[in-house]
């Protein structure tokens, strides 16, 4: 029984020796494969550039007629005469429709003859008066008649000049919306009236930037209506006060639109121009790795065997256009993977092939 259990502990005291011979093989191979260099990884890398950048304060806005109108009646009657077509362009004075005024021209007719007669009798009146057939009462009776025939013809006159509606001030019109012979009550709308050159842009920024806001300022605009077109104008008036409710800045820009493409109500991105900055740092956007604790870029430096890279923590600011500004922990010239970051630990060799396309890590939290 005891020659048994000994021969089980002798095999059993062997398995576990070789076991343990083999795990520490493993171990001392592991060990020698980890103290060989690794070999170097191929990554793109570009330098930090220095760039001057335009800056802009964006906002939205809607675009507004300088002036327009929805043109109306002042008196009542039937349309007699319409002289323009929907969408046309007229000139400031131009008739535009007409309504019915032969009632009015026959009382205009008898109330001529009222004031040629009272300006005869003053006229013999006054003859008389020198005379002295009649008194001065009589003269000055004879002149209030005049008067009062002269104000009523003046008044037929104003109503009649009333029926002819031309248009208040130069620009585009609308679509018509009366007929020929219909009758128009007082107020009745006509069509629209919209003057387009120039025109304004209507947009707000917080009250954070009064003091980078001035009258004059370039503006820069885009609409949906024309993507790949830029607008230029100038800031024409800023309201003198905050809105308290969105404690924001009313801001009217004006712009030139001198073929009339801008139309009111329009919406439009607005960049209102601020002074440019001649020394700013930039990377392609691909360089920078994103984390919650902070963003980072891998740096090239050379070592005695050759480039090896660092991983350095920035402060990254303004994106435009696929680069990034930088605004701390780099300096212009240094060397930066912009793709391949996501082989590479800090002391990695590296060998930059920029005639390659390497796929680019853009990590974000």
């Amino acid at each position: 029984m005891t020659k048994r259990m000994l021969l089980v502990l002798l095999a059993l005291g062997l398995v576990l020796g070789a076991m343990f011979g083999w795990k520490f093989y493993q171990a001392q191979k592991m060990a020698v494969m980890a103290s060989m260099p690794q070999p170097p990884v191929t990554v793109a890398a570009t330098e930090v550039q220095v760039e001057t950048w335009q800056y802009y304060l964006a906002a939205v806005g809607s675009l507004v007629a300088t002036q327009g109108i929805l043109v109306t009646t002042e008196v009542a009657g039937n349309v007699s005469a319409i002289h323009f077509e929907s969408g046309q362009q007229v000139e400031a004075g131009a008739l535009l429709l007409e309504i019915d005024e032969s009632v009015e021209q026959a009382e205009l007719e008898g109330l001529v003859a009222e004031r040629r007669l009272a300006d005869l009798q003053f006229k013999r009146r006054e003859g008389l008066l020198k005379s002295k057939t009649i008194s001065h009462s009589d003269v000055d009776e004879a002149r209030l008649r005049l008067e009062n025939a002269t104000a009523q013809l003046a008044a037929k006159q104003a109503v009649i000049a009333k029926k002819h509606i031309t248009a208040a001030f130069g620009g585009w019109l609308g679509i018509r919306q009366v007929d020929l012979g219909e009758y128009l009550q007082p107020g009745t709308a006509i069509v629209p009236l919209e003057a387009l050159t120039p025109i304004h842009v209507d947009f707000a920024l917080p009250e954070r930037h009064l003091d980078q806001i001035s009258v004059g300022q370039a503006v820069e605009i885009e609409v949906q209506a024309f993507p790949a077109e830029v607008f230029t104008g100038r800031i024409a008036a800023l309201n003198p006060g905050i809105d308290p409710g969105t404690r924001s800045l009313q801001i009217r820009a004006t712009l030139e639109n001198q073929q009339a493409r801008l139309r009111p109500g329009m919406f439009a991105e607005v960049r209102t121009v601020l002074p440019p900055r001649p020394s700013v740092l930039t990377l392609p956007q691909t360089a920078i790795t994103y984390n919650p604790y902070g963003d980072s870029v891998f740096v090239i430096q050379e070592g005695e065997s050759g480039p090896r890279v660092q991983r350095r923590q920035i402060e990254t600011g303004a994106v435009r256009k696929g680069r990034v500004e930088i605004v701390r922990g780099l300096q212009a010239g240094e060397q930066v993977v912009i793709a391949g970051q996501v082989k590479l630990r800090n002391d990695q060799a590296v060998v930059v092939d920029n005639s390659i396309v390497l796929e680019p890590q853009i990590t974000r939290p």
